[in-house]
């Protein structure tokens, strides 16, 4: 009887923990359809008459933000982060998942304490690197930037999978004269396909909700905007129209949040894939 109780204080514990979570995207999402006095009126009201698409397309058109092409400079982002990513981090966990001396977990030690280092701490030091490399406000400082900040998750999840992995699978590349290098990418890669979708779904999520870094490291100079520093561009220096913000941020937020429901299931795979495997 204790347990069942207890269950059920933990579901509705979780249920309402969701509720809480929910409430700005149905703000969101329903403000998105309504004109401004009525967002200021009644913004949790979802009356048929007040619902329109005009502001959705008003946002589609808007002069001050070309969403499409903040849409194909995003994507390119974290194509090229992702690629980054992976071609650092995999050959990388898989010496340190190989290697038997001290140093290997030294290594890996140093990487995993980025995970407890916030991202706002590096932005004034990362600044100073890129001005004097002079990648400031550049494609490839952003690029190598962001992808920097992905290898602890990467290596986190990337070790702990190799490890898993039957080291009589490398010896047997190696008697067939494959290196180290073309025994992971031909051999071990193709195995970590669980836990890379993981990582690429993680870091698609974060490159495309980030606002702080391209907002610091692009800069204005560049002629170039995510879909999150567009929105900032919706918000007028003294109004801030509500019927062109809302719109524009639900335009921004939603293929990342269709994207994240479909991957949700190679996420938890992913994660659980290193821990039962073998």
């Amino acid at each position: 009887m204790k347990r069942k109780a207890g269950s059920r204080v933990g579901s509705v514990m979780l249920g309402l923990f969701a509720l809480v979570m929910l409430v700005p995207l149905y703000l969101v999402i329903v403000n998105a359809f309504k004109p401004e006095s009525a967002i200021r009126q009644r913004p949790f009201s979802a009356a048929p008459g007040v619902l329109s698409t005009d502001y959705l397309r008003a946002a589609l058109s808007s002069p001050d933000y070309n969403i499409i092409k903040a849409f194909g400079v995003t994507v390119m982002f974290v194509v090229l982060v992702n690629v980054l990513s992976l071609a650092l981090a995999g050959p990388a966990a898989y010496v340190i998942a190989r290697g038997t001396r001290r140093w290997h977990k030294g290594m890996l030690l140093v990487f995993l304490a980025g995970l407890f280092i916030p991202g706002q701490v590096l932005v004034i030091p990362v600044i100073y690197v890129l001005r004097f490399t002079g990648l400031m406000g550049t494609i490839p400082g952003f690029v190598l930037y962001e992808a920097t900040l992905t290898l602890p998750l990467s290596m986190f999840l990337f070790v702990g999978y190799i490890k898993s992995i039957p080291r009589e699978l490398d010896e047997a590349a190696q008697i067939d004269g494959a290196g180290r290098l073309r025994t992971f990418w031909q051999v071990i890669f193709p195995l970590m396909q669980p836990v890379v979708v993981t990582a690429v779904v993680l870091h698609t999520i974060g490159v495309w909700t980030d606002f702080v870094n391209p907002q610091i490291v692009l800069g204005p100079t560049s002629g170039l905007y995510t879909v999150m520093t567009g929105v900032y561009s919706a918000i007028g220096l003294h109004t801030t129209d509500l019927s062109v913000v809302y719109p524009t941020l639900l335009l921004a937020i939603a293929p990342v949040l269709v994207f994240f429901v479909i991957m949700q299931r190679k996420i938890v795979g992913g994660l659980t894939a290193g821990a039962t495997k073998g």
